[in-house]
């Protein structure tokens, strides 16, 4: 391996290898599917509803074994170290943390209680915790306001913000986040990426960010690859995709 090769390899958090992903033993949802995050990186994984975009994150973060999955191909190695056979728990406490579309909270539970659950898998002592809700707090100071209401109760961006808190309890270096902007109103979209932008800057947490929302993901992401019918069919920079007049047609399923 060539030295420039070597230094590539040496700076991604993530990579993925040519992974295919098979339900039921029969029915392929990804082909041969590769990309990176670098460390520190913001990646968008572009395409329509049902492209592939959750399932290649589900794959990632190993939560495709739930839906009688497998990844029957290729390999992904996160930190430098093959995922295959690895709990999805042990690659949370390794630094990766899935949040899952559709803003999964327990909506009995408190907002603060929600945000605590994220702690538990770190096994921290209550002045640890503590100090970790606070970080979150002033990164979503919205929720700060809702410490005590039931989740169930706020509303869509609120729970968006949730999930991403609790997601965020784990110290993660990376986030694996799906659909974000899903059903939320433009100016809770725009706050929610910012915060993950100065996530980012502050924090150096990496981002995998699945999206249908092109416009909004090449705004944040510096890298970005496009998924058609469990295939990459385009990738580049933010800039590169931005400048390209087809695009969208990848959604139109025009191409």
């Amino acid at each position: 391996m060539s030295q420039a090769v070597s230094d590539i390899a040496a700076n991604d958090l993530l990579q993925v290898n040519d992974i295919e992903v098979i339900y039921d033993g029969a029915i392929l949802a990804v082909a041969g599917v590769s990309l990176t995050v670098p460390k520190g990186g913001i990646v968008a994984l572009l395409g329509a509803n049902g492209a592939g975009k959750s399932t290649t994150l589900k794959a990632i973060s190993g939560l495709v074994r739930a839906e009688r999955a497998e990844v029957s191909r290729g390999t992904i190695e996160f930190l430098g170290r093959d995922t295959a056979g690895v709990n999805p728990s042990v690659r949370v406490r390794q630094g990766m943390v899935h949040v899952l579309e559709g803003r999964h909270v327990f909506p009995q539970l408190t907002v603060e209680d929600n945000l605590r659950s994220g702690g538990f898998v770190r096994g921290l002592s209550r002045k640890d915790l503590a100090a970790d809700l606070e970080r979150i707090y002033a990164w979503f100071p919205r929720l700060k306001t809702k410490r005590k209401t039931r989740a169930g109760l706020t509303s869509g961006g609120e729970q968006q913000m949730v999930a991403i808190g609790r997601a965020l309890m784990t110290r993660p270096t990376l986030v694996l986040l799906d659909e974000p902007s899903m059903g939320l109103a433009p100016i809770i979209v725009q706050e929610i990426f910012e915060i993950v932008a100065q996530l980012n800057r502050d924090e150096q947490v990496s981002f995998l960010i699945a999206e249908q929302n092109i416009n909004v993901a090449l705004k944040y992401a510096s890298k970005a690859y496009v998924l058609d019918t469990g295939r990459v069919v385009l990738s580049g920079t933010a800039d590169e995709l931005l400048a390209r007049g087809d695009l969208h047609d990848f959604y139109l399923g025009k191409h």
